[in-house]
């Protein structure tokens, strides 16, 4: 499986992927991890990686495409994998696509999770985050009562609330994602590769609701559109039959209509002259 999941801030990709690789055992691939992994490692695209973000500027996609194609070679990355996060936009996509093709590792599946805004809003909004491992939680799935500590690491830190991760400025970050991202939809929709599922409500629900559609054949959307064609042509024999019924019986009375009324009118004048 070679799958990207597609969906607005606080769809719950992060979470869905991590259940993923437990599922099907690939590994995910966020281009977060990336950069912060090449920072870490001082290797040459993170050092430019570096560069960039001291400067305040975004990074290249060049340079995360190169760390994308120098994730690919690692030897857990044989069976599959799993990208959150990115693309982001057309350019994007165009581009990754591109770079698997020519390392022969074209994607199989894309998976748009679809959720309703008011809840994207709940779920950005109750986000906390631990500064020490980066995993993120949320206050409305964890346990009643439990302590706002990451469990995962040594000394358990507390977790924090990221600047951008409230209600001020999500509405912003979902226009963002309406202009930018959601046109990926159409584009992978094209290449025969979407899904797209409801992701609100139980988060083991939406696991087998995800894991149900990769694991069954991919509805591409050309039958769809054939179909829709038929239907049209249907309607149009359909709306010509029913003309044809109306103008038919209109036709039949005009013309039973004299024969009828002539032989009444010839008795009555010939019953007349014999009084």
């Amino acid at each position: 499986m070679r799958i990207v999941l597609l969906g607005a801030p606080g769809s719950g990709k992060g979470t869905q992927s991590q259940r993923l690789v437990q599922r099907f055992g690939i590994p995910q691939i966020s281009t977060g991890d990336l950069l912060r992994s090449a920072v870490a490692r001082g290797t040459e695209l993170g050092l430019k990686a570096k560069g960039v973000m001291a400067a305040g500027k975004l990074v290249d996609d060049s340079i995360v495409l190169g760390m994308i194609k120098e994730r690919m070679a690692d030897p857990d990355v044989a069976r599959g994998f799993i990208l959150d996060g990115f693309p982001r936009n057309i350019a994007q996509a165009e581009a990754l696509d591109a770079l698997l093709k020519q390392i022969g590792k074209p994607l199989t599946a894309v998976v748009q999770m679809e959720v309703p805004n008011a809840e994207l809003t709940r779920r950005i909004a109750g986000r906390r985050s631990c500064q020490n491992c980066g995993r993120v939680y949320n206050i409305y799935s964890m346990p009643v009562g439990a302590a706002m500590v990451c469990p995962n690491c040594p000394g358990n830190p507390p977790l924090y609330q990221r600047p951008d991760d409230n209600e001020a400025t999500v509405m912003e970050r979902l226009k963002v994602y309406d202009a930018q991202t959601r046109p990926l939809i159409g584009y992978y929709g094209k290449q025969g590769l979407l899904q797209v599922i409801e992701a609100s409500g139980d988060v083991d629900a939406i696991t087998e609701l995800l894991v149900g559609v990769l694991t069954s054949p991919v509805v591409k959307r050309a039958p769809v559109r054939k179909a829709a064609k038929k239907k049209a042509v249907s309607k149009k024999k359909a709306a010509k039959k029913k003309a044809a019924k109306k103008k038919a019986p209109a036709r039949k009375v005009v013309k039973r209509k004299p024969p009828t009324r002539k032989p009444v009118k010839k008795k009555k004048k010939a019953a007349r002259k014999k009084k």
